[in-house]
């Protein structure tokens, strides 16, 4: 296969140019041929590591053997029944396991979708049907999908909003606590009260939506005490917590959940991305009687929690069971952060460092005083990279977020490859940036 596709890489780009609209970006110029683990092949037969992982998607691994085995054993009972027509296996063990791993204590139930962006949807539904408000509020930076309401939750115009709107009513946006950029806990927590005093009154608002750990908005952690306060100021109004863990959970930050950290306990969790291994698949997680308050019927999608996703959800929970990756993540991370911090030592190009497990992000700029966001620059990373053999990709308001999202399961030799590139990478672009600038 890979030679064929190798004969036709100028014939597959010219296809992509001519029959994809320019909507859908593509952060690197190649076509991938197959994957294996942390590493990737493109058509033309060159290997890259991987860093990306499918945007945090591939947490156990490409073609984790266990998660291949479950996928093929299903395949060969049932590919689709639809849940609300006919019940079947997969979907109720994977439920079970979810709600077994969920963080807090007391009766949980879960429910399947396909998508990241259907799971926030959903959330909502059942934030407001369980507490007959409206409203709800999400955070500057915060990325929860595509669709209109997700979108209209989302905290990043451009690329994400351009002209898309009208947006759904009754969302109410406050800053996220980015002591980089200025916003500590306490502002942060400042603003949400004058929110509710100018905008919104709390006892108007169903939830309160969160990324215990910016994606998309640039790999920037929530401080823990903020997110105590947030929980205990939720429950004081009796408005839901509804943690979005769909690119910080299973795993990523060294806890199988990013808010453990903080030993909060949510009401609803939002859940995707690793979940599946790269098969579509995404769930609500909460409190059984929060889970229970939608009427029957008013919960479901002709494709949602499809039986052969749900068995590779079950096979992704052992192996990260049996694997440890959780552990492996906090392991990774500290490798990481030791070679980000020296690079901050030597490049004034790099402004902030921020690490939790292994979801580390390095915020580039081009002055540290007025930190200026370095966008062109990281640009030029992920393109030296590449000729050298890695993926990587940027994050944040202004691109300017170097983010690793390797496999959990990356061996110790394929990491330090794919910090040797980083690091040279990043060298070459300082040291041009630098020498511009004199």
């Amino acid at each position: 296969m890979t030679e064929t596709l190798g004969e036709n890489a100028d014939e597959l780009k010219a296809l992509r140019e001519r029959y994809v609209p320019r909507g859908v970006t593509t952060a690197h110029p190649l076509v991938a041929d197959h994957a294996l683990g942390s590493e990737v092949w493109d058509s033309s037969g060159r290997r890259y590591v991987d860093f990306v992982g499918g945007i945090g998607v591939m947490n156990v691994g490409h073609n984790h053997p266990r998660v291949m085995a479950a996928v093929r054993d299903q395949l060969d009972h049932a590919t689709h029944t639809a849940f609300q027509v006919v019940m079947y296996e997969s979907y109720l063990r994977l439920a079970q396991r979810l709600c077994d791993v969920a963080p807090g204590e007391g009766a949980k139930k879960a429910i399947f979708f396909s998508t990241g962006a259907e799971a926030v949807e959903n959330a909502v539904k059942i934030a407001r049907a369980a507490t007959g408000r409206p409203a709800i509020i999400s955070f500057t930076g915060g990325f929860h999908g595509r669709t209109l309401l997700a979108l209209s939750l989302t905290g990043s115009v451009n690329p994400y909003k351009q002209n898309f709107g009208p947006y759904a009513a009754e969302v109410y946006q406050t800053p996220f606590p980015y002591e980089y950029r200025g916003w500590s806990s306490e502002q942060a927590l400042a603003a949400l009260d004058n929110l509710f005093e100018s905008a919104v009154s709390a006892e108007r608002v169903a939830a309160i939506i969160i990324e215990p750990v910016l994606g998309e908005g640039g790999f920037v952690p929530a401080p823990l005490d903020f997110l105590r306060a947030l929980r205990e100021l939720a429950t004081r109004h009796g408005i839901l917590l509804i943690v979005d863990e769909i690119q910080t959970g299973f795993g990523r930050t060294g806890k199988f959940w990013a808010i453990e950290h903080a030993g909060v306990t949510p009401d609803l969790v939002t859940i995707a991305k690793s979940l599946a291994a790269g098969f579509p698949l995404s769930a609500v997680v909460g409190r059984a009687e929060v889970m229970d308050a939608p009427a029957p019927g008013g919960l479901g999608g002709t494709y949602a929690g499809n039986p052969v996703a749900c068995a590779a959800g079950l096979a992704v929970l052992d192996v990260m069971r049996d694997e440890r990756l959780p552990e492996r993540a906090a392991r990774i991370g500290s490798v990481v952060e030791e070679r980000m911090r020296s690079w901050a030592a030597e490049h004034e190009i790099v402004g902030d460092v921020r690490v939790m497990g292994a979801m580390a992000g390095m915020e580039l700029v081009r002055d540290r005083k007025s930190k200026t966001p370095a966008d062109t620059e990281a640009a030029r990373i992920l393109g030296a990279a590449r000729e050298r053999g890695l993926l990587l990709l940027r994050s944040g308001s202004h691109h300017n977020v170097i983010r690793t999202l390797m496999p959990l399961t990356i061996p110790d030799d394929q990491l330090m490859e794919g910090l040797d590139i980083l690091g040279e990478s990043l060298a070459e672009v300082a040291g041009v940036s630098a020498r511009s600038e004199k």
